[in-house]
């Protein structure tokens, strides 16, 4: 029974999470799009668009830019990897248990980091000029956003008193459901954080591929067929991890505190739930949002970091 216990936990804490988080991610892109499509009076795709795009682009040929390195070659699995391994670092149906992976904050900003260095060398590689465009506008998103990140990975450790993602969600998970000004100001500095890291609007249009305008997309002209196919599905995967860091530490309620089946499954139920309110609101975003001018950005992500030390001041002011 202890082996079986065992097994029971190991592949609710670490194989579970990662399959759903491969299995949610052409999902939320699917029904993200649905959203946007009926918001802007247009026919939606179907839910499973994504799936049958990135299925068509794995059975074609991989074309490789002329003077391109391995390091062209090798960024999208390295970069697909290392977002599934921070799919461990949050928290996805729920708290309970050992995590198999040490769940730190700020691990999982540190492994993003680490992959936004990784996407614009791969850019820089391919000596185009969108690639280096692309390259370092998202290197400019990163350096603006990071700061933001870690101070409102800050705000939420003060409820838990660790910076572990696990700990913080089951500590606000048994609070109380009014929220404090603090985890108001840190939710909507997250929000922008997000909406900055993941390229969508205002600061990217992940639809555009405009010269002048275009961020995360410059960095992926060059790839074709399955590397295109990860990079892609990387960057559904990245946005649901943002998701479910979000959920975790301003909207941990449902999350399961056991790894009993039932739990589990009454955990899943209440996380689809969340995705498809988060999808809802991305969408209404991104439809009355027109997309900002370059030069604006900076702005943008300014009054993320500024709404997070707001977040971090008043726990000292109006909380404690």
């Amino acid at each position: 029974m202890t082996s079986l216990h065992a097994m029971a936990a190991f592949l609710g804490q670490s194989v579970l999470p990662v399959l759903l988080v491969l299995l949610l991610a052409p999902l939320f892109a699917g029904w993200l799009a649905i959203v946007k499509a009926l918001l802007s009076n247009r026919t939606p795709p179907g839910l499973f668009q994504p799936c049958r795009d990135w299925v068509k682009l794995l059975s074609k040929e991989t074309i490789v830019p002329e003077g391109s390195s391995a390091l062209f070659r090798w960024t999208p699995p390295a970069v697909f990897s290392l977002l599934l391994v921070s799919s461990l670092l949050v928290p996805v149906l729920g708290t309970g248990g050992k995590p198999m992976v040490f769940g730190d904050a700020l691990v999982f900003t540190g492994i993003m980091a680490f992959v936004r260095v990784m996407m614009a060398l791969g850019a820089f590689d391919t000596g185009t000029p969108f690639g280096h465009l692309g390259g370092r506008r998202e290197m400019m998103v990163g350096f603006l956003a990071e700061p933001a990140t870690v101070l409102v990975i800050f705000t939420t450790s003060l409820f838990s008193g660790s910076t572990m993602t696990f700990q913080t969600a089951d500590a606000l998970r048994s609070g109380s459901l009014l929220p404090t000004p603090s985890l108001v100001f840190g939710g909507l500095a997250f929000l922008l954080v997000l909406l900055g890291e993941n390229a969508r609007i205002p600061i990217d249009n992940p639809a555009t591929h405009l010269e002048l305008t275009m961020i995360h997309e410059a960095m992926l002209l060059e790839y074709t067929g399955p590397s295109l196919a990860l990079m892609e599905w990387g960057s559904a995967v990245k946005l649901v991890v943002y998701l479910l860091l979000g959920i975790g530490l301003f909207f941990p309620w449902g999350l399961s505190g056991t790894v009993r089946p039932e739990s589990l499954l009454e955990a899943g139920f209440f996380l689809l739930m969340k995705l498809l309110v988060a999808g809802l609101v991305l969408g209404i975003l991104e439809v009355l949002m027109a997309k900002l001018r370059i030069f604006r950005v900076p702005e943008f992500m300014t009054l993320a970091f500024l709404l997070a030390i707001l977040g971090f001041l008043s726990h000292f002011v109006l909380e404690v």
